[in-house]
């Protein structure tokens, strides 16, 4: 479709949506659709929970904040149940301002902006639809026209609570202009959008000197006062601050414990009864979701100092850490790439993910718990299994440091980097060696970290490294098994005889001789070392492979190549054991023969077509694990 026409359907679209109608016309769409009728702590909440939510082991997963956070799931989680949920049920939560506090480029700013464009697209569905006094400068609810003393019964017929006064200037023109008739004044539809200043504000602290509290409240509109003859004349003023604003929907503030107190007291009213102070007038009602940030050093500073108790126990602080999650971290850098300039270039395969491994162990704390290091600590955050260590441990792991994720590497830095090996490389190709060694370098220019940060970072360079460097032996081990899946099924299968035999204290069947013959422990044992299972273990290691069996069997499933990890990983080893001084040869050969060229050529090709390396990378990387095995 020609994108003149798609412009021109979407104008159609929002011709569409539009509606206008009086207030008598409004109080039948309540009725049909309660709904429409709100507050903004409830709009925002259905619109979450209107994307979907799923549950996995007892922690509920929002589908609103998909392709845009991660990792951040356990902290969503809680400021979805701890805050949005109660403030839609007009708990006292709701008098409460929203305070995400958590390290730089953390996803606070992210997590605001998918919160805005979300009212923004949702205001646009019939879900979410709002309507307000047409003409009005603060977009007032409709329903503020019914006098207090009809309320109760609107509650009553319609089970819809009316919270908040109507206007200074809508109080005016319903007498001067409707003679109190609130059935004739208009009403329209509104679509909340932060670039109209509809709905939505954000208010960033500047200069204390020169910034004025009109930014927030509006201000007097001198060149009408000669027309309306007074200040207090609500005609002579201009209702356009960012409170006013926002009205109905949600206010950003920036880096709010920046700014200078008197910004902050008008907070304090706004939150608790709903209302705030502008020019010579009654107390303004406005019915906003009041959401700020800042780090934690900056937090400390504000609860220390006494003067601001007042506001600090109308605050609710949710942190934000940063992921802990290695995959989480690799969708992190693939979503900022792609949104880069340098999308086009290729980035090998485990590339993004040896950054991640480096950035996590910087944001990890040393734990307690005998046997567990920081690699493992990593391993299980990701959900991987490790040998004695259940999901249990890993929630204790979790409430052993409760600042954990509040420091270490950021995105940006890596992101940076980066760019920096692209660059540099001058090549349409990186791969993780390029990655380490930019972030490596880089760590000198960093102005924020320390000494001994800096000492124990190398040292996480050399964990991802080794991280790496097993990645890569196992890539290639893969590609240079020919039909490897096939040839790992027929060696698992020839173990799993062997096991059961043993198990069960049975021969097996030679079916080249015919005889009867004991299970062979030298094949065993071969994979089983593989991954550490110790003569003692070995026993109840096999074992445990013979009941996971009859698990699968009772449900009806088939045990495969897949159903157990670790024996997975000691056939891959073990394979890769047989083959290692064909690969190393291979690899190293500065003059390969010409049955070497055709193996080569077989794996780039394999790796190439089936592990998402091109040309250049996949030389990179059999050259680099050639040189793994000689040393």
């Amino acid at each position: 479709m020609d994108f003149l026409e798609k412009i021109k359907e979407y104008r159609a679209y929002e011709e569409r949506l539009k509606w206008e109608g009086t207030f008598a016309d409004y109080l039948e769409l309540v009725r049909k659709q309660p709904e429409i009728a709100q507050s903004a702590h409830s709009r925002l909440y259905s619109m979450v929970i209107s994307a979907g939510v799923s549950e996995k082991n007892g922690h509920k997963h929002y589908h609103f904040f998909d392709d845009s956070i991660y990792g951040l799931d356990e902290s969503i989680e809680r400021l979805v149940e701890e805050y949005f949920h109660p403030a839609a049920r007009r708990l006292d939560v709701k008098k409460r301002i929203l305070l995400l506090m958590g390290p730089v480029s953390g996803g606070k700013s992210t997590l605001v902006t998918l919160l805005k464009r979300g009212l923004e697209q949702f205001s646009r569905t019939d879900e979410g639809a709002l309507y307000a006094i047409k003409g009005c400068p603060m977009h007032e609810d409709p329903l503020h026209l019914i006098p207090d003393h009809l309320r109760e019964a609107f509650f009553e017929e319609t089970g819809i609570r009316i919270e908040g006064n109507l206007s200074p200037l809508n109080t005016m023109r319903l007498e001067k202009e409707y003679g109190g008739r609130i059935e004739d004044v208009p009403v329209e539809r509104i679509f909340l959008s932060e670039d109209k200043r509809v709905g939505i504000g954000t208010f960033s602290p500047s200069d204390p000197k020169s910034q004025d509290i009109a930014d927030l409240t509006g201000s007097i509109d001198f060149s009408t006062i000669a027309e309306y003859g007074s200040e207090s004349d609500p005609r002579a003023y201009r209702f356009d601050g960012e409170l006013n604003k926002a009205n109905r929907g949600l206010m950003e503030f920036q880096e709010m414990l920046k700014c200078d107190e008197k910004f902050l007291w008008h907070l304090l009213s706004l939150t608790q009864e709903g209302n705030f102070k502008a020019g010579r007038f009654a107390l303004i009602s406005a019915d906003e979701l009041i959401v700020a940030h800042t780090n934690e050093s900056e937090y400390r500073t504000f609860i220390s100092n006494k003067k601001n108790e007042a506001l600090h126990s109308r605050i609710i602080v949710m942190p934000v850490p940063y992921n802990l999650k290695v995959s989480e971290e690799e969708k992190i850098y693939s979503k900022m790439i792609r949104e880069s300039d340098v999308s086009n270039v290729h980035i090998a395969p485990h590339a993004l993910k040896t950054a991640a491994i480096f950035s996590i162990l910087t944001r990890l704390k040393e734990s307690k718990s005998r046997g567990i290091d920081l690699v493992k600590k990593m391993k299980l955050y990701d959900g991987e299994s490790v040998e004695g260590f259940n999901s249990a441990d890993i929630k204790e792991l979790k409430h052993e440091h409760q600042d954990e994720g509040m420091s270490g590497i950021d995105p940006r830095y890596v992101i940076n980097r980066i760019s920096s090996a692209i660059i540099k490389k001058g090549v349409p190709s990186i791969n993780a060696l390029d990655i380490l060694r930019s972030i490596k370098d880089g760590l000198d220019q960093h102005p924020s970290i320390s000494k001994d940060d800096r000492e124990r970072y190398m040292d996480f360079i050399s964990v991802a490294r080794h991280e790496y460097d097993e990645m890569a032996k196992r890539e290639v081990q893969k590609a240079f098994v020919y039909s490897f899946e096939e040839s790992a099924k027929t060696l698992m299968n020839n173990y799993l005889d062997n096991v059961e035999a043993y198990c069960n204290k049975n021969k097996l069947y030679d079916p080249i001789t015919g005889d009867e013959i004991d299970p062979d422990e030298k094949l065993m044992r071969s994979i089983e070392e593989q991954i550490g299972i110790s003569e003692n273990a070995k026993k109840a290691f096999r074992e445990e492979i013979l009941i996971r069996i009859s698990a699968y069997a009772r449900k009806g499933k088939r045990f495969d190549y897949n159903s157990h990890e670790r024996l997975r990983e000691a056939i891959q080893k073990k394979l890769f054991a047989d083959l290692k001084d064909v690969v190393k040869i291979t690899t190293s050969s500065k003059t390969p023969d010409e049955t070497q060229l055709k193996r080569i050529n077989e794996v780039i090709a394999r790796l190439i077509d089936e592990y998402g390396y091109n040309s250049t990378s996949a030389n990179e990387l059999l050259r680099y694990v050639g040189s793994l095995l000689n040393r």
